[in-house]
């Protein structure tokens, strides 16, 4: 896996572009803490591995109710995964797509935290981060050009993926 950002337009049009597998996604984020001198801690690592199996948008909640279907009565309190999802989204692990209210992996966990449109269907609710610095860059320059300060940006388009829209 790259370690650099993708200085060029380069559409992903596959889901699974930079990481093959959740497994592999999740030793990505293992080897990016290792490097950062982050800690992954147990609670972290589960939320993180919920959404990498998941392979689409994951709601809160749907979070909550797996970490305590796979821990029993007693599991991690709320609290305590939304510390973790907080610590996921600030090191540009996951993103939390803010229309659907849900989590997605990161394609590009070695990455430094970065602004990334998203291709979410209405159909199969499938995501796709679209890897275009170009769309984002020129976002940031329009609102630098109207005197707005960017301090973070979340574009999410909705429609029909590729496949849903065939059927």
């Amino acid at each position: 896996m790259s370690k650099h950002v993708h200085a060029h337009a380069e559409a992903c049009t596959d889901p699974h572009h930079h990481v093959d597998s959740a497994e592999a996604f999740v030793r990505a984020v293992e080897r990016a803490c290792t490097e950062r001198g982050l800690r992954l801690t147990p609670i972290r690592l589960r939320v993180l591995q919920l959404i990498a199996d998941a392979g689409k948008p994951v709601k809160a909640y749907d979070l909550l109710d797996m970490v305590r279907q796979s821990k029993g009565a007693g599991a991690d309190a709320p609290p305590t995964v939304y510390r973790a999802l907080d610590f996921l989204m600030a090191n540009g692990f996951v993103h939390k797509l803010e229309s659907v209210n849900a989590f997605v992996a990161c394609h590009h966990p070695n990455s430094a935290a970065h602004s990334v449109p998203f291709l979410i269907c209405d159909q199969c609710h499938s995501a796709v981060e679209l890897e275009d610095r170009e769309v984002v860059d020129q976002l940031e320059a329009r609102a630098k050009a109207l005197g707005f300060k960017p301090q973070a940006q979340t574009l999410e388009v909705h429609g029909l993926c590729a496949r849903c829209a065939e059927g």
